[in-house]
């Protein structure tokens, strides 16, 4: 385990030649990591993450394809401009990186915040998508309109404690709509927040080590980072505006879901999504599924998009 959190050391602590680079594109200054051979495989992350929680499938997976994981706008070691946080913006940041590095064609897999900009990509640029995977998450519809804001004892807990019942309470959602006073709470804060949120969505928060922790939290430590990144939540609501006009994504898209309970909302949203739809379930994992279960999914994308026959692990 690399003793320094730099983008530069992380990268080159990984087995399969990644390196740690930087591209203007569109306006925004765009951080990604890339090693291995072959065809083009993208990778997105989610909040309050980097790249980093890649980190224990991308030397498998650089063993078949060229492996590049990006930060998003407003993520990690990328720009974070004033606005364009809409996942259809930040899939065009995706497609314009992709085409400067001179891939027509990739396939893309995304987890949390990452899924949703995944699937905008699929959505707005199809030609340039051959197969679409989506890790715990799908993208913003009218059904996050539903989610409550409040504990319902009896239903997602017991009198009233997120941390008791079988759902989860998604306070977040909710936290990260307000404008500057999160930043001004979590400011120097964050290991905080990446720890509490590890250990309420993790079925084994030891999975993430305190150094994976320490990555993430440092990502996360100003007023401006936590600010743009809030921007991801707050455009919620102009991503399902834009979801409305898209049509299902015609790529191959499979949703893979912890086994708390996410591959069953994959199984309700996803059909209605997609016209080549397949849902897997990881046993024994939480939402950080790459980091909680990594076997398990490097299997399935493996097998998914078509670099190797998996092995058998639920």
């Amino acid at each position: 385990m690399p003793s320094s959190t730099s983008d530069a050391e992380l990268a080159r602590s990984l087995e399969g030649g990644f390196v740690s680079r930087h591209a203007e594109v569109g306006g925004v200054r765009l951080h990604y990591v890339e090693g291995g051979q072959g065809d083009p495989l993208v990778l997105l992350g989610g909040w309050p993450q980097t790249w980093w929680e890649f980190h224990k499938i991308m030397p498998a997976l650089a063993e078949h394809r060229r492996v590049i994981a990006v930060d998003l706008r407003g993520m990690g070691g990328s720009g974070a401009p004033a606005g364009g946080y809409d996942k259809k913006t930040m899939a065009g940041d995706v497609h314009a990186l992709m085409r400067r590095l001179g891939h027509d064609r990739v396939d893309i897999a995304g987890h949390d915040i990452g899924g949703m900009v995944a699937y905008a990509f699929a959505a707005n640029h199809p030609a340039s998508t051959r197969r679409i995977a989506l890790l715990d998450i799908a993208h913003p519809d009218e059904r996050f309109y539903d989610y409550p804001l409040l504990p319902v004892p009896g239903r997602q807990q017991v009198d009233g404690d997120i941390h008791a019942g079988p759902g989860r309470f998604l306070w977040w959602f909710a936290f990260n709509q307000v404008p500057d006073l999160p930043g001004r709470l979590l400011a120097g804060r964050s290991r905080l927040l990446v720890d509490w949120m590890i250990d309420y969505l993790a079925a084994d928060p030891a999975t993430i080590s305190d150094h994976d922790r320490e990555v993430y939290a440092r990502a996360y430590a100003t007023e401006d980072a936590i600010r743009a990144a809030g921007a991801w939540y707050r455009a919620f609501a102009q991503d399902i505006v834009d979801e409305k006009t898209y049509a299902p994504v015609t790529a191959p898209l499979l949703g893979v879901g912890g086994g708390e309970g996410g591959h069953r909302l994959l199984e309700a949203v996803l059909p209605g999504k997609g016209t080549d739809v397949e849902v897997v379930a990881v046993a024994d994992s939480g939402h950080y599924l790459p980091e909680e279960r990594p076997e398990a999914v490097i299997d399935h994308l493996m097998r998914f998009f078509g670099a190797r026959t998996p092995l058998v692990r639920p």
